[in-house]
């Protein structure tokens, strides 16, 4: 059961993570006009998304194979995304052009990544610990 679980848990970050890569590397890239409809989107948050997923996908094979790099793996993509949303907010009081939906996609990743990171810890990292 507990191995079935971990599967889920990999597919759905895996899942997460393939859709935030292909999302942000379309609007880096410019890729099939996505960019054009993401309107005023602000690029350091789009590489923050970037780089989140990458540790997403890495994260979610740690899932699989039960690796202790699971949870700081997904520690360092809730920092990227704080220090982006901590960015966007100074952006914001500088006068910088957002699009609204910007914040609420920023704290939904962030409560996901943080979901996942205590499921890490709890299923993997303090199993470690305790020797089981």
């Amino acid at each position: 059961m507990k191995k079935r679980l971990s599967y889920l848990f990999a597919f759905v970050l895996a899942a997460f993570g393939v859709l935030t890569l292909f999302l942000s590397a379309s609007v880096i890239f410019d890729l099939f006009g996505i960019r054009e409809k993401e309107g005023n989107y602000v690029l350091f948050v789009v590489w923050a998304n970037f780089i989140s997923s990458l540790l997403y996908i890495v994260a979610a094979y740690g899932f699989i194979k039960n690796t202790k790099m699971t949870f700081p793996l997904l520690g360092m993509s809730a920092i990227v995304l704080l220090s982006a949303l901590i960015g966007l907010f100074v952006y914001i009081g500088a006068g910088g052009v957002y699009e609204t939906k910007t914040i609420g996609a920023m704290g939904f990743r962030i409560i996901i990544t943080l979901i996942f990171a205590a499921l890490a810890y709890f299923m993997i990292t303090k199993k470690v610990q305790n020797g089981n």
